[in-house]
């Protein structure tokens, strides 16, 4: 896959479109967002919908607590609100009204990841995974294109249980092919290899195919796997992939410390230890957009091509 060369979308269309599909048929659907129905992409759902949408305004932790409340009456809310502040803000109230008890709240981090670009480190959501997988009974979606996204939002809402959904800003190639798994705890295998496997999230997955087809070049077949369920991982595709190809590189955007990397990287260590490089970021970011941010912390195709030959150099 060449990025430059093949269409992109923005996913925040295709999360709107579906959930809006969704709430016609299904009258217990409600949005509570916080002063954010544009950057959400929520317009025609609030058109369609007026009576159906909470808006509290700049108060996350009102937001994601009021979201809880309507759960427990027997409406189904998704919340949404900018990955950042919605995780930040709001994690105390995410761990108590929404994991804790158990409530059936969709959280939809909009903009995850460095998507925001320029704004900087206070508007950049890269800690969402590490905190998020720290509380039990949250299932955490990472989709990485439309289609993706779409299952997302469907698995959501029929889920019953708390779920997190990070919704991409930044926009994104189509690289789901037809019949790809989607489901809890099932990666989906995009390309096979015998030398070393990447597994990616999000925005990294199709720059795991470029990085592929890069190494190819090199003559090494490598393995790229798209891990969207984050939580529950994938354990026994992780697994396979330390002991048919010995070498592994995990890439998010975000920090490993707690994230994708962390959990493949526990699996691995405990049950088949093989060479491993974890890529994410690992620093406050600099000034830039979103793409040169990605190239600034190396979460590109060569970047992850050149982890995935140091792995290999140490089997």
């Amino acid at each position: 896959m060449t990025l430059a060369a093949t269409p992109v979308f923005d996913c925040r269309a295709d999360f709107a479109d579906e959930l809006t599909a969704l709430a016609r048929a299904d009258d217990r659907i409600v949005v509570v967002c916080n002063d954010s129905v544009g950057s959400g992409n929520l317009v025609r759902f609030r058109a369609e919908f007026p009576g159906r949408l909470v808006d509290v305004g700049i108060a996350e932790q009102d937001m994601v607590g009021v979201a809880a409340g309507l759960a427990n009456a027997g409406l189904l809310p998704f919340v949404s609100a900018a990955a950042p502040f919605l995780t930040g803000r709001a994690l105390e109230q995410i761990k108590a009204d929404v994991a804790y008890s158990g409530r059936h709240v969709v959280l939809c981090g909009q903009s995850p990841g460095m998507a925001y670009g320029a704004l900087g480190p206070t508007h950049h959501s890269v800690e969402d995974l590490s905190w998020l997988r720290a509380i039990p009974g949250l299932e955490i979606i990472v989709p990485a294109d439309p289609a993706q996204t779409r299952a997302a939002v469907r698995r959501a809402a029929a889920s019953g249980r708390p779920t997190y959904l990070r919704v991409p800003r930044s926009q994104v190639p189509a690289v789901t092919p037809d019949g790809a798994p989607f489901a809890p705890g099932r990666a989906a295998l995009l390309a096979d290899g015998r030398d070393v496997t990447l597994i990616a999230v999000g925005t990294l997955v199709p720059r795991a195919l470029e990085a592929a087809a890069l190494l190819a070049a090199d003559g090494l077949t490598a393995r790229v796997l798209n891990m969207a369920f984050v939580e529950p991982l994938d354990e026994a595709a992780v697994l396979a992939a330390a002991r048919e190809t010995g070498a592994v590189v995990t890439a998010e955007e975000g920090v490993v410390t707690g994230g994708l990397g962390s959990a493949v990287a526990r699996v691995v260590a405990e049950h088949h230890p093989v060479p491993m490089r974890l890529l994410g970021v690992d620093a406050y970011a600099p000034t830039g957009d979103a793409a040169f941010l990605l190239d600034h912390f190396g979460l590109n195709a060569a970047g992850l091509a050149e982890a995935a030959r140091e792995v290999v150099g140490r089997r």
